[in-house]
């Protein structure tokens, strides 16, 4: 499996040339997380409720709505038991670092999939044992 981190997701959402080509060539589909498709969303919420003018107000609408069109084109990865018991485990060691919670929960996600997780934040994910990452942006 192939899981989209959210950075790599958003690169793709916003017409990355490098990004683009790898999944147009992709041996699989790749899918992305319940915690990707939540971090998107929130962003395009929050600038719509943030709108300065009606001008941003429906540009930035208008971005969400593409945005929920574009995610229906992933499978959504949700949490379950095999992803919950590696955040359990993860959650107690301290071999990941300093990673963001939302970070970890993406791992956790990956790692019970065994799906390679497609990032640009290499460094972070590096430090969580066991998990298949790759860059495909730079």
């Amino acid at each position: 499996m192939i899981l989209l981190d959210t950075d790599t997701l958003t690169l793709y959402l916003n017409d990355h040339v490098r990004v683009v080509r790898r999944l147009e060539s992709a041996k699989e589909e790749p899918a992305i997380s319940i915690v990707s498709r939540i971090e998107v969303l929130q962003g395009r919420f929050a600038s719509v409720l943030k709108a300065a003018n009606s001008e941003e107000l429906l540009r930035f609408q208008e971005r969400l709505l593409k945005a929920e069109r574009e995610l229906l084109e992933f499978a959504i990865v949700p949490f379950d038991k095999a992803s919950g018991s590696e955040f359990d485990r993860l959650r107690q060691s301290r071999k990941h670092g300093k990673m963001g919670r939302n970070d970890l929960l993406i791992a956790c996600i990956a790692l019970a999939n065994r799906a390679i997780l497609v990032t640009r934040n290499v460094k972070d994910f590096q430090t969580v044992p066991g998990l298949k990452v790759e860059n495909w942006a730079d």
